[in-house]
Formats: structure tokens, sequence, C-alpha cells
């Protein structure tokens, strides 16, 4: 448990980091023609394995917490529209990626992906998985909202190949979601879980929670997490809610209502944390919490984590991302681009066989060795500067002199308890970790002089 002084002293705004640089340093300068450059450049680099991100930013009801890209179904022929471009789209990238490379990872994210017929969706997978072959056992997976789930639809996302489900619950407290313009599920949760999982093992369920909504507090958060843990899902996630009105008006509307102070949501997380790992979860990063038996918490015992804008991830499944769909953004080896946000722009240049990209970035040789310090903390939460030193074939202190190594600013980090510090080693402490953004901050040349805006590190 974090003291509340320090609390106070470090909850700033700082970048999430779930990319490196991130997105609100891509510039438009970077065009069309740079990314289809770096499609092709991609080949050569490592990873070799694919992965497919799909956008599909289409909700019945917009939640007032949502920071995505997200469109209401205004009629049934804007999605076929915006489908069909989809289907183009993926032909003129996939004529850059050679077909000898294998497929580790397919997610659809939103938006809300089961708001479209499933037909879209089985089709879009069929057409990859005809084009590539797959590792074993690849994570096919889909974020959907509970409230639209019905017995066809999950029947119809099994057949399209999906095996990991991310339930966005938010929370079990109907006065929540009332006050978030959020829908309850449509069904008991436990009744989704079994029809989904219904005896296949491969099937997993994650549940996914946001905490500083309005109206919560500490202790009806931690109800929330105790009814998570009696259902038992692989993997949970607890969300801390970014309140970033300058990027998406509509959380405007939460400020009319009231969110949390920073300690009571430092509270939730707290307990959260606590009962979760009381109960058999392993905490992965600062998020995300799995079973004992979980490909990923047996990644992060053995220091193998890794992320991607996706999420938590191994090694096994990590692979370039080719992301498409409006406003999605591609993480490839050396280069991040990111689709226009315009819907009808993108569905415009789709169609003519265009790359809708908006902007991107092309990341320097330093950059590339800054990113990979950035993530082995924020995934492993370690620095081992000599490991990551073999990685770029430089020493561990060429490492450091690539990062801002401040010595001053480390060491009132470790006076404060946030971290472990040698010559060898910077570590998160278990109570320094709800505060890993910072210390990430503090190793970040970009941030010296940026006007860039964040959302707080609580």
């Amino acid at each position: 448990m974090i003291d509340n002084k320090l609390l106070q002293k470090y909850n700033n705004p700082v970048p999430r980091y779930t990319s490196y640089p991130p997105a609100n340093f891509f510039t438009e300068e970077f065009s069309q023609a740079d990314f289809r450059k770096a499609l092709t450049e991609s080949n050569e680099f490592d990873p070799q394995n694919i992965s497919f991100y799909f956008h599909i930013p289409f909700c019945k009801q917009i939640c007032y917490f949502c920071g995505c890209n997200h469109y209401g179904i205004s009629n049934d022929h804007i999605i076929d529209d915006y489908m069909q471009a989809l289907k183009v789209e993926i032909k003129t990238m996939l004529s850059h990626i050679d077909k000898n490379r294998k497929i580790s990872q397919i997610h659809y994210g939103g938006g809300t992906p089961n708001a479209i017929p499933v037909e879209y969706l089985q089709e879009i997978n069929e057409i990859l998985l005809s084009e590539f072959s797959t590792i074993d056992q690849p994570e096919i997976a889909i974020e959907c909202n509970p409230a639209y789930l019905t017995f066809d639809q999950m029947d119809g996302l099994k057949k399209a190949g999906f095996k990991r489900f991310s339930l966005g619950i938010q929370d079990f407290d109907t006065d929540v979601l009332k006050a978030v313009n959020r829908e309850k599920p449509g069904m008991p949760v436990k009744e989704i879980m079994d029809y989904l999982k219904n005896g296949d093992p491969e099937v997993a369920v994650n549940l996914d929670f946001i905490y500083g909504l309005p109206l919560q507090s500490a202790s009806s958060f931690a109800n929330a997490i105790e009814k998570a843990i009696e259902l038992r899902p692989d993997r949970l996630v607890t969300f801390s809610y970014a309140h970033v009105p300058w990027v998406s008006p509509i959380q405007k509307k939460l400020d009319k209502v009231g969110l949390p102070e920073s300690d009571e949501k430092m509270k939730m997380f707290e307990n959260g944390t606590r009962l979760l790992t009381e109960n058999g979860y392993h905490a992965i990063g600062f998020d995300h919490f799995a079973l004992e038996n979980d490909e990923l918490t047996q990644a992060y015992q053995n220091k193998k984590l890794h992320r991607n804008f996706q999420g938590y991830c191994t090694r096994r499944t990590t692979g370039q991302v080719y992301a498409l769909g409006v406003t999605s953004i591609s993480q490839l080896s050396n280069v991040y681009a990111q689709n226009t946000k315009k819907l009808s722009e993108y569905i415009e240049q789709a169609e003519k066989g265009e790359i809708p990209t908006l902007k991107g970035y092309r990341l320097t040789k330093d950059q590339m060795v800054i990113r990979e310090v950035i993530n082995e903390l924020m995934c492993n939460e370690q620095i081992v500067w000599s490991e990551i030193g073999e990685r770029f074939k430089m020493s561990g202190e060429e490492v450091k002199k690539s990062v801002v190594y401040d010595t001053a600013k480390l060491n009132e980090f470790e006076a404060d308890g946030l971290i472990k510090l040698t010559d060898e080693k910077l570590e998160m402490t278990d109570e320094g970790l709800i505060l890993i953004r910072n210390v990430a901050a503090s190793l970040d040349p970009l941030l010296i002089e940026t006007t860039k805006t964040f959302s707080k590190s609580v």
C-alpha cells in the first residue's frame, strides 16, 4: 500500500506507454507511401510472426467513459459499407506481406465488435486463415459487450475461430452502469462464460473492469471484484479510468455526476489487487491478473512478458501488428502508422485501394533502444541494462546513455520506496507498481521539453 503523500506527489500526467513514442507524437508528415514502404520492409524484421488487429468502431449505445474512436449505428448500410471497405484494405495490405509468415494473433477491438452481425467477422477470419498458416494455438480474440451476446451469436463467434473472449463488464452495479450510459449484461455473466467454454479447454474468457467511474467507491468496487472472483475468469483486467475530455468530449458528461477522488481511486486499486492475489490470481503488470496455469502468468514469472496496443501478451504470440480499420494503429518493428479517424474518409480511401494512413512515426535506432527499455519496465517491472544491451549489440552503459538516466531522480524514487536501484539493474517494488508510469516517464528523452498532454498516473 502506497502512502497517500507519495500518491499526491507523483499523481501527475504521464504517458500510458502502450507504445513508444506515445501516439500523440505521431506526425502527419508520415505518408501512405511511407507506410507502404514500411510494410514491405517489415518482412525482413523480427518478429516474423504476424498479429492482425481490426477496429470495429460501431456501438449500439455510447458509453460516457469511452476514449476510443466510436460511431453509433445509424443504419445497416453504414456497417456494410464499412466492412466492404475493410475487405478491400485487407487485400491491399496483404499484397505487401510475405505469405510464408505465420499468424500468431488476431484481435478485434472497438467500439463494440459484437454489435455487428457475426457473419462479417466470420468472413474476415476466413480471408486471413486462407492466406496464411498459423503458429500452434494462435490467439484469436474478440472484445465483447455482454449486453448484446446471445446464444446464436456466441455459436457464430466460436464457428469463426475465436478462442479468447474479453467481456467488458466494467462494473456489476446497475447504478454505476446507468451513470456511464452502459447497458447491463443481457443474461447472467456465469451463463455466458459457461456457454462460451462449454467443455472446450482452448477457450478462455477475460472479464474487464474500470475503476474511477462515477458512483464507485472502494467498498463497491471490492464487491464487484468479489463477484468476479466467484465466476473464476481465466484473466481479469482492472483498468484505471483515464479522464481525457480534451480527446473524447463525451467524457465531459461524467464531470456533471462527479468522479472519485484520487485517494478513493487508489483504494479501489489496492482492494482489487489484494482480493485477486489472495484468491489465486497473479498480478501481471499493474492492471492484468491471471490464474497460475495461464500462459501470461508463466511469461511474467519468466520475465518474458510483452505488450502491444491490445494489451499484455507473450513472446510466443507476439508479432508485428498490422492494424486495419478506422483509427487503427499498426506497430511494425521500426514504424507506427495510424489510419484516418473519420469514417467516411476511411471508406472512401480504402475502397480506392489506398491505405488510409493519417499519421505515423519511424523510430530512430536510439528510440528503438528506449522503447525496449520502457517496454521491459512496463511488462517485467525491471530493467537489466546489460540484457537490453545484448539485444542491440551495445553495453549496458551505452543503453543508459540512450535514455535519461538521471541519478538524482532515480535515487529519489528509491528513497520513496518505489524502486530498487543498482548499477546493473532497476527494479520496481510492489508498493511502487501503481506509479510505474512515472518511473518510465523519468527515462524518456521526449518528455524533457514537450507540450503534449496525458492522463494522470492514477
